[in-house]
């Protein structure tokens, strides 16, 4: 894309031209013309980089541009002007900021207090109330935008270059921090030459989520790193406005600020050869041209109903926004009624901001407790002094894990900063320390599941404490369950999610056991089960009675024991009274078997109740043939590598797989140079052009049934 000319001192050629013919212009050029053509050329780069988000040229050559003109300015220091872009990396450090008094003031707007749709009616209501606007009039036509979570800013321009940033203050008088906005790259240092002589641009210093996060990743690095001073940031606002309040602007050049455009203050008049606009919306699409960012989500509406939809629609979209706002603002659009309607004590009567209920509010901790999850995960919970927030009353907020707590360092007692967004688990922001107590005592996780008593134990490596009560524990009842009637390990058909939530609701089931001593008439009375599927399910149940000692251990749900590691188990051992009294360097020899899985299970069965409800499921008759161990090489195919791919004629893919794993094959779901084969069925597609490339035989049907003769084909 070709802007000629965009920055008024840019050569007649474009810019893509004129950075291809750097190195002979650069030779014919004095040094104040190679100091000029260098800025026309980063100016529009970061104009397409941070603007119009489609940059021209790679960082690298950007960066190589900008050391030239730094080189530059560095030998000849006459030639460094306000609007270079290596104004962007921070100057002198300032003793303080000196003050600035606004020639506009920057006035406030009126906040509706009614955060729902009624809220936007009310405002149009008065608008039209105001124009003396009849039922019958056509709608009045706005602006609407969003209210952005940062720090008001104006910015003056004279003669087409930046020459002061300022802060609202108090609407008269701000701060003027120049040195440090020029280190935002969205914000132009110099203009196109049809911006008047005089401009103000007024809009919000903000910070993107993603930056926010960065950044306190990289403090929470300095303070592990013992550097003294370094605090992380509550939330990106803040964040926003101690970069700009940095006397050091070397530093504000290090956080990661961005800009939004909404509007004017000081300007040349139409008469003296401004812009003569006429509504609202037709100044935001010219600043947006002169290389301003407008948030694209500003819109044009009509009456009541487009306010209220803008406000819901923003309402909807608000928590996927890279950045915060709280609210969104309306504003009357043509500039003949502004007028007309002017203000009142201070406040334009033309324009409204219409919040959101807060996110974040501050409230007490008055207890922490420690849930337990359904797979037994241990999750620490602030009690909360109930707290309106985010359009709901909250009482409790989550801590995550002991480490996320203690990080935060929260304490009964503490004064909290507490967010909700959306549908979000609401959770603690950050302590209010100076309100602390003094006997607030550091939080310690629990040693045993709150619930049934069990140990409670963290892995290494692993953030989370887990309850180790497995099926014993009542918390995590119905997820061992599911788990159990997977159709891969007991395959009890019937068995669904809205059932278990009855039968353990009720009562009926407490133990997995207990399934296995249901009658048809307790079944009956449940919903969406009649007596045929009270029949269907207790058959089901008999019939899972008959089961293999692979399948059996993976119902059990053990911690990191899958599906395969569970058959290895089997075939290690080959008794299930070896398996639950084996060591952990025993366990350590099966395959697929490591440090982690082995202190799992010996955790598992180390629990006194869960071995008791292997008990109860063995004497509700479960079964399965047991035998002596039998070593890996002892096995046909022992250390073969099967895919399976396609539809098999023969039999299902599930069936065959079972029957390999039987005689020591290991099925694998992709194709390697360590696959020995891929079994190809009909349609078959990846894995076998997967399997040709890499030169692996493929088998069909036949070739399968070679392989279940415990052969190798």
């Amino acid at each position: 894309m070709s802007h000629p000319d965009l920055f008024g001192d840019a050569p007649a050629d474009d810019a893509a031209e004129a950075q291809k013919n750097v190195s002979t212009e650069a030779a014919l050029q004095t040094p104040a013309q190679q100091a000029a053509r260098l800025r026309a050329l980063l100016h529009h780069h970061a104009h397409c980089y941070y603007t119009l988000d489609a940059p021209e040229i790679p960082d690298a050559e950007y960066d190589r541009l900008f050391r030239e003109l730094q080189a530059l300015e560095s030998a000849h220091p006459e030639l460094l002007t306000p609007d270079s872009p290596t104004r962007r990396v921070g100057g002198r450090v300032l003793d303080s900021f000196p003050t600035v008094t606004h020639r506009v003031p920057m006035l406030s707007i009126r906040t509706e207090t009614d955060n729902e749709a009624t809220g936007a009616e009310a405002f149009d209501a008065r608008i039209r109330k105001e124009l003396g606007l009849l039922e019958t009039d056509p709608p009045v036509v706005y602006v609407a935008e969003l209210k952005f979570d940062g720090l008001a800013m104006s910015l003056r321009y004279e003669n087409g270059v930046l020459v002061q940033a300022a802060t609202r203050g108090d609407g008269e008088t701000g701060e003027e921090v120049t040195g440090n906005i020029r280190t935002i790259g969205q914000i132009p240092l110099r203009l196109p030459q049809d911006a008047p002589a005089v401009l103000e641009v007024r809009g919000e210093v903000y910070m993107r989520r993603y930056d926010f996060e960065a950044l306190n990743a990289r403090q929470r690095d300095r303070i592990a790193a013992g550097i003294k001073g370094e605090k992380t940031f509550v939330n990106p606002r803040n964040a926003a406005a101690g970069a700009v309040r940095q006397l050091d602007s070397s530093i504000a050049a290090e956080r990661p600020l961005s800009f939004f455009a909404y509007g004017l203050g000081d300007m040349t008049p139409a008469a003296d050869g401004g812009p003569q606009w006429t509504s609202h919306y037709e100044m935001l699409q010219q600043l947006k041209a002169w290389g301003f960012p407008v948030a694209e989500q500003t819109s044009c509406v009509n009456g009541a109903a487009g306010l209220v939809a803008f406000h819901q629609r923003m309402a909807a979209e608000r928590d996927a926004l890279p950045y915060d706002i709280d609210g969104v603002v309306y504003k009357v659009n043509a500039l003949a009624l502004q007028a007309r309607l002017g203000f009142v004590t201070r406040e334009p009567r033309w324009a409204v901001a219409h919040k959101y209920p807060a996110q974040e509010e501050m409230t007490t901790v008055l207890a922490i407790d420690v849930q337990v999850g359904r797979t037994g995960k241990l999750t620490p919970v602030a009690k909360l002094a109930p707290v309106f927030v985010g359009g709901v009353t909250v009482t409790n907020a989550t801590l995550h894990n002991e480490l996320e707590a203690r990080r935060k360092d929260v304490r009964v007692g503490d004064t909290v900063i507490v967010r909700r967004a959306g549908d979000v688990i609401p959770e603690v922001v950050s302590v209010v320390l100076e309100r602390r107590p003094a006997d607030a005592a550091q939080f310690t996780m629990t040693e045993h599941c709150p619930v049934c008593g069990s140990l409670a134990e963290r892995e290494e490596g692993e953030a989370d404490h887990r309850c180790t009560g497995g099926l014993f524990c009542s918390a995590q009842r119905k997820q061992a369950i599911w788990h159990f009637a997977h159709r891969r390990a007991m395959d009890i058909e019937g068995l669904g999610d809205k059932l278990v939530d009855q039968l353990v609701d009720s009562g009926q089931v407490k133990t997995l056991a207990d399934l296995y001593h249901l009658e048809q008439s307790t079944l009956s009375v449940m919903d969406r089960m009649a007596e045929k599927s009270a029949v269907n399910l207790l058959e089901a149940l008999e019939k899972s009675k008959n089961t293999t000692l692979g399948r059996f251990l993976f119902a059990l749900g053990i911690r990191h024991v899958g599906e395969a590691t569970a058959k290895e188990l089997a075939r290690h051992f080959g008794q299930l009274e070896a398996i639950m009294v084996a060591s952990e360097e025993a366990l350590l020899q099966v395959a697929d078997v490591g440090p982690v899985v082995a202190h799992s299970i010996r955790s598992f069965f180390d629990q006194v109740h869960n071995r008791e409800v292997v008990q109860a499921l063995r004497d509700a008759g479960l079964s399965w043939a047991e035998g002596d161990a039998l070593a890996p090489t002892e096995m046909p195919l022992a250390g073969v590598t099967v895919v399976l791919t396609g539809t098999l004629q023969s039999m299902g893919r599930d069936e065959a797989k079972e029957k390999l794993e039987a005689l020591g094959a290991k099925v694998a779901g992709s194709v390697s140079k360590k696959t020995h084969y891929v079994v190809a069925g009909a349609e078959a597609g990846s894995k076998l052009d997967k399997a040709r490339e890499l030169g692996v035989p493929v088998l069909d049907d036949e070739g399968l049934a070679v392989l279940l003769a415990g052969l190798k084909p």
